[in-house]
């Protein structure tokens, strides 16, 4: 005969026998004649220290556990559950869903904390909670079983008005809703052989649970008394279903996303995108870390060369906006979608995260952390580990073990160099002022911290490539990119950003096969990554190979299909120089759409409406950008551009520029050539003299020139050294703090109708201003 008990309470026992008789109900057992056996989920609670309650006050204490009981069990009520037995300190539920047994835990909870908070003494009863997932009998509204015994172990897990689940009941519980899970491992329990994963199970902050439509159908239902409703109280469940209708997880709108609306055809490879996670935090200062933590799974996900990654640009057009894993997958061209949410909480930190396949709707993986921060790394590679398990993606010995490097040992470090990623974004001065002092007090922190250098080399790139000099003087910038870069690849020779910024700095001194190498590295350690493409493509266009610059560039744009107005402004110019001048222009209009005051916009179409033979537009371009820089000219545009490595590449940029109506020279200055001083004029008035005047702004300067050629300069904004020369009949200047530290040359004249008294004998016309000046005597 197999006997199955239930001896949690002091009374009488009921045993389910397969073949009971009359000589058990002799002995005082309750049998059960016609048991039934199924897979139920089972909510087991108890009263927290009644015994203490009683010794204080018996009756009172009764009364109120009794209360605490009669409430709980019109809460089960409510979430379609049956309450099976209400002894003493205990109850007994059984659910057929486990979303609606953890809801009503949950709300439970919540309504009795308040109820005690409204009791002026301290006979407040608290309930702890269990659920769990299992086999057990119902006989004569009696229920026994494995699965009651572990829900009974769970519950004595919980805190006092805490709910704890096992790892079944968690995977049950459809991941929309509103809860958070507490990991607590997996624990040894009496009567199991195996260990039980446990959670406790929480509301999010500033939400709720409510109860969801009666479910009529249900076997335990069936069971219960009929109900008479009024027509107030059909009216007011109405309302409040109505208004709470998003709290129906079971019965989810999804539709799949439709290969026909595919904006591109999906990869010959798993395809995915990692859309921003959601700052549940309630801390808008911790949204550098949510972002960084989405940012950093994207990196580390596009490094495998078994996915098709979509870049971080795009996935973050859609941050803190609603929209469906559908459109979604349909915009970007991707079959799978992973999205989640961090909360971060002093030490703590909470992810929920799922993989689904936008073509079913299934859902591959679903997974919820709570993990010191101290364990982010290996929280990351967990994270990692799962998609590309659920993928069924195939790492490579080297992906394996880059996988498993740990970026730093110091996580306020870390802290930094997320901030610091967050800034560099904002590609403006402050942004990358700030992500550059970050930078620094994470390499502080970490002399080897690999990421903070290559971060840091890539902002300070940016800082030169986009002039921001009141950040830093351009050639300050530029060299500290290159220290950064190098510094980062002497500690970890795996670091593709830094390879980007190695290819960049070379390129522009003219080392074209090492820039081409350098990025071209950096798309074989990251072959997912956008920017290192758009680098890459960049390098080839100044190289002089325009064609496979455009592939490059189209890859791009393909891992990011929602790119920045920026990628359209690059793209534009790698279209240009490979003579696609109706490309173009069709993306350098979107850019100039998204960026109306960018200089650079209105240069770049004025060079391919010129092209295409559109004078007028490309001279209302041009002007655009001559209101900004009225000082811009052909002869800038010659040294500034001066990094193409074949002459008619340059010469195609500049006859463009030459077409729209570019002047020669700043202003449009054209200075008569009898007056314009010959080689041995200029030194005249050059070595071991002092010019005194001022420029076209009215702004006085002095120059003092050494014999050897040494420049001493001053104005009201700067203060500059260099050295002066005369090359090729002209006057050249080298200041290292402006124009990346390179040698510009410009013509001298003098000026008929000038005076010693105005300080304006003579002109310099240099390359992007002119000035008039006297000789000091």
């Amino acid at each position: 005969m197999q006997l199955q008990t239930f001896a949690r309470y002091p009374h009488a026992p009921t045993i389910v026998s397969r073949s009971t008789g009359p000589e058990l109900k002799e002995k005082g057992f309750l049998v059960a004649e016609h048991p039934t056996r199924k897979l139920a989920v089972i909510l087991h609670t108890d009263v927290v220290g009644s015994t203490t309650l009683v010794q204080k006050n018996e009756s009172l204490a009764h009364a109120r556990i009794q209360d605490a009981f009669r409430r709980f069990s019109s809460t089960i009520d409510a979430y379609n559950g049956v309450t099976h037995e209400l002894r003493g300190d205990a109850l007994v539920a059984e659910f057929a869903r486990a979303s609606e047994a953890v809801s009503a835990g949950l709300a439970f909870q919540i309504e009795n904390t308040e109820s005690n908070a409204r009791l002026e003494d301290d006979l407040q009863p608290q309930l702890r909670i269990g659920i769990s997932l299992g086999e057990v009998v119902i006989a004569d509204n009696t229920i026994t079983g494995a699965g009651v015994v572990l829900a009974q172990r769970v519950e004595q897990l919980a805190e006092p008005g805490g709910v704890c689940i096992t790892g079944a009941i968690h995977e049950a519980v459809p991941q929309y809703l509103p809860l958070d899970y507490s990991d607590l491992g997996k624990r040894e329990v009496k009567g199991f052989e195996e260990p039980v994963q446990v959670y406790s199970a929480s509301v999010e902050a500033g939400k709720q649970v409510s109860p969801p439509e009666p479910a009529v159908s249900m076997e335990a239902q069936s069971r219960k008394p009929k109900r008479l409703w009024t027509a107030s109280a059909i009216a007011l469940l109405i309302l409040v279903v109505g208004a709470l209708g998003w709290w129906q997880p079971w019965k989810p709108e999804f539709e799949p996303a439709s290969m026909e609306r595919m904006a591109f055809s999906l990869p010959d490879k798993p395809s995915i995108a990692v859309l921003p996670f959601t700052n549940m935090s309630g801390d808008a200062e911790q949204e550098y870390f949510v972002d960084g933590m989405t940012e950093d799974l994207i990196t580390d996900i596009s490094k495998l060369t078994g996915l098709f990654v979509i870049a971080r640009n795009s996935t973050f057009t859609y941050k803190g906006k609603s929209v469906k894993v559908g459109q979604v997958a349909e915009e970007l061209g991707v079959r799978y979608v992973l999205e989640g949410s961090v909360r971060r909480a002093g030490n703590r930190v909470r992810i929920n995260a799922q993989l689904i396949d936008a073509t079913s709707g299934g859902h591959l993986w679903a997974e919820r952390y709570d993990r010191d921060f101290r364990d982010i790394f290996a929280l990351q590679d967990e994270v990692v580990g799962k998609i590309v398990s659920a993928l069924a993606v195939k790492l490579t010995v080297s992906e394996q073990a880059q996988l498993r490097r740990k970026p730093t040992d110091v996580l306020e470090a870390y802290d930094y160099y997320l901030r610091a990623k967050q800034g560099a974004y904002n590609y403006d001065g402050e942004g990358l002022a700030d992500a550059l002092s970050l930078y620094e007090k994470a390499m502080a922190l970490d002399p080897k911290f690999a990421g903070a250098y290559a971060g840091y080399a890539r902002a300070a790139v940016d800082v030169w490539r986009y002039d921001v000099d009141w950040v830093l003087p351009g050639p300050v910038a530029r060299k500290r990119a290159y220290e950064a870069a190098s510094h980062a690849l002497s500690l970890d020779s795996d670091i593709p950003e830094a390879f980007s910024v190695l290819g960049v700095l070379q390129m522009v001194d003219s080392r074209y096969d090492e820039a081409i190498a350098s990025a071209r590295k950096a798309v074989s350690l990251d072959p997912n990554n956008a920017e290192a493409y758009l680098n890459l493509a960049l390098v080839l266009t100044h190289a002089g190979r325009p064609t496979e610059a455009v592939e490059a560039m189209e890859t791009a744009f393909r891992l990011n299909p929602r790119p920045s107005p920026g990628t359209y402004l690059l793209s534009g110019l790698v279209l240009f120089m490979d003579h696609q001048y109706e490309r173009a222009t069709e993306v350098l209009e979107k850019s100039r759409e998204a960026m109306p005051a960018n200089e650079a916009v209105h240069e770049q179409l004025a060079m391919a409406y010129a092209q295409l033979g559109r004078l007028d537009e490309a001279r209302t371009e041009l002007n655009d950008m001559l209101k900004k820089r009225p000082w811009v000219n052909l002869a800038y545009m010659r040294f500034f551009y001066a990094y193409h490595k074949r002459k008619e590449d340059l010469d195609h940029r500049l006859e463009a520029l030459r077409k729209a109506g570019m002047p020669e020279w700043p202003f449009g200055y054209e200075g008569r050539k009898e007056d314009r001083l010959d080689p041995d004029a200029i030194k005249t008035v050059t070595f071991a003299r002092t010019w005194v005047g001022h420029g076209t702004d009215g702004a006085p300067f002095m120059k003092q020139i050494s014999e050897d050629g040494t420049i001493a300069y001053r104005d009201p904004s700067h203060s500059l050294t260099g050295v002066a020369s005369v090359e090729g009949g002209m006057y050249c200047q080298q200041f290292p703090a402006i124009l990346t530290g390179r040698k510009y040359c410009s013509h001298l004249y003098r000026n008929p109708e000038g005076t010693p008294e105005e300080k304006n004998e003579y002109v310099n016309v240099s390359i992007f201003r002119i000035v008039h000046f006297s000789l000091a005597e």
